[in-house]
């Protein structure tokens, strides 16, 4: 009986104070531990702000980000975003380029060239008044030859060439606009789930920090169980095993912590080890939208569709222009020349004057037959329209499928994160129960930090709930086109 008082009170010496888990209450609020890494970031000097974004690069100060303010920064400054307003950029002056070619073009050419003789010219001086003979004189002209030349050159039809091309060249820039609403899309995308997997990972960082001290715990109780002869050593062997095992889960915790950080700092632009905060919380975002009612905005603000639209009026001018070759090529032109011996181009000493001559005109080309190219290529530009056609109806299957998945998702979630809410309100009764027990020197040790270990579970099932509600609601916003920083019911 001795022995037995013994035990139960070196048992009761050794017991830590019961973790936070009995705190519990099921909120989806987060406070995680800090991590070494944040532990041994340095203080700013300035209060941190959220939202800020316009820091260098490469200074290393400590901020903090929500979710709304990373991507507002990462809409600012990542390379994929940049890039997408570059391409825009250019397209503009592609159009602007095509609009030039409908006004006149103008060229010069001054060019000299030495003659080996000069060229002969014969011209009447008079008539003799005794023979009635006309009198001619003959004169070689320079062989030093300069000449200058202006042409101005108006198109006038082109077989609608210029307004087809014109026309695509805005379409493009159209397209371009499209490209960037959807490369700015799919980074919201991935900086949310980036920060969503960080806040996931940093509530499984809890939950193991939580399984090491219950394992402690219960190597401590074992331990003294077995110094007083009343467990076997293969149960403290067995309680050292499973304590590497949640240590081992903790590392890897930690470090899914620090490789999430990593990778929003790159989506932000920011140094890879640069002290940045993140802050936010797992809550559950009610979302009320009919699946018709997200599919109808999907087709109406997606990029990808409306990049499929333009594609296939982009394919349509294109056999317009193709097309062109079958009409007639009209121009006006007006033309200017003078030549000379001298650098000038300003006549010669036997061409004092007559050494410039000008013109107006207009012509026409029109190519009458090329053996079927031209037929050919329209049929091929035509079929071209057919296959972008199908690939945007693909598109639109393809957007419709990932809408009602997306939904799906959602509601499965939903339904999971209210089993598991429940399911952390027994845990924590049952757990209430054992510790009483044990109290009261009923239960075991054993029982206890089961029942701590089924809490955790719940916790943990809670908390991957949270998380593929949350990324499967990022995940439908983002099919639909709404670009929601913050995840904010709309």
């Amino acid at each position: 009986m001795m022995k037995n008082l013994l035990a139960v009170f070196l048992v009761a010496l050794l017991l830590s104070p019961a973790p936070a888990l009995a705190q519990y209450t099921g909120q989806t609020t987060m406070t995680p531990a800090p991590t070494s890494a944040e532990t041994a970031a340095p203080a700013s000097t300035e209060p941190p702000c959220l939202g800020e974004g316009t820091l260098p690069r490469e200074q290393n100060y400590t901020m903090t980000y929500d979710m709304a303010a990373a991507v507002e920064r990462g809409l600012k400054l990542n390379p994929q975003i940049l890039a997408a307003r570059a391409q825009l950029r250019g397209a503009d002056y592609g159009r602007k380029s095509a609009l030039g070619a409908f006004g006149p073009s103008a060229s010069t050419s001054y060019s000299y060239n030495r003659l080996n003789q000069g060229s002969r010219s014969t011209r009447m001086t008079g008539v003799d008044p005794v023979t009635g003979v006309p009198n001619y004189i003959t004169s070689e002209g320079p062989k030093d030859v300069w000449t200058l030349s202006f042409s101005v050159t108006q198109p006038i039809f082109t077989g609608f060439n210029l307004l087809s091309t014109y026309q695509k060249a805005e379409l493009t820039e159209e397209q371009s606009q499209a490209q960037l609403a959807q490369a700015e899309l799919e980074l919201v995308l991935a900086i949310q789930e980036a920060f969503l997997a960080l806040l996931k990972a940093r509530m499984d960082v809890k939950n193991a920090e939580d399984s090491v001290t219950r394992l402690l715990s219960q190597l401590k109780v074992t331990q003294a169980f077995y110094d007083v002869g009343l467990k076997p050593k293969l149960d403290v062997l067995q309680a050292e095993v499973d304590l590497a095992t949640a240590q081992q889960d903790l590392l890897i915790a930690r470090n899914s912590v620090a490789t999430q950080s990593a990778q929003l700092n790159s989506l932000l632009d920011l140094p890879l080890e640069n002290p940045t905060e993140y802050v936010g919380e797992l809550a559950y975002v009610p979302f009320s939208m009919s699946l018709e009612e997200c599919v109808a905005q999907a087709d109406k603000h997606r990029p990808n569709l409306e990049i499929g639209r333009k594609s296939v009026e982009i394919a349509q001018k294109d056999v317009k222009i193709t097309a062109s070759d079958f009409y007639p090529q009209v121009n006006a032109n007006w033309q200017y020349s003078q030549t000379g011996d001298s650098p000038a181009a300003s006549g010669s000493n036997s061409q004092g004057s007559g050494y410039s001559d000008w013109s107006v005109g207009a012509s026409v080309n029109w190519t009458l037959f090329e053996w079927g190219k031209t037929y050919h290529a329209v049929r091929q530009s035509k079929e071209t329209v057919a296959q972008v056609e199908a690939q945007l109806e693909r598109t639109r299957l393809n957007v419709g499928f990932e809408v009602k998945s997306f939904l799906l998702a959602i509601r499965e979630a939903g339904d999971r994160i209210g089993v598991a809410r429940k399911s952390v309100e027994v845990a924590l009764e049952s757990f209430r129960m054992a510790e009483a027990r044990y109290q009261n020197q009923v239960g075991t040790s054993t029982e206890v930090l089961d029942a701590q270990s089924r809490v955790s579970d719940a916790q943990a099932q809670l908390a991957q709930a949270l998380s593929d509600y949350m990324t499967a609601l990022a995940g439908l916003y983002a099919s639909m086109g709404d670009r929601n920083p913050s995840l904010a019911p709309r």
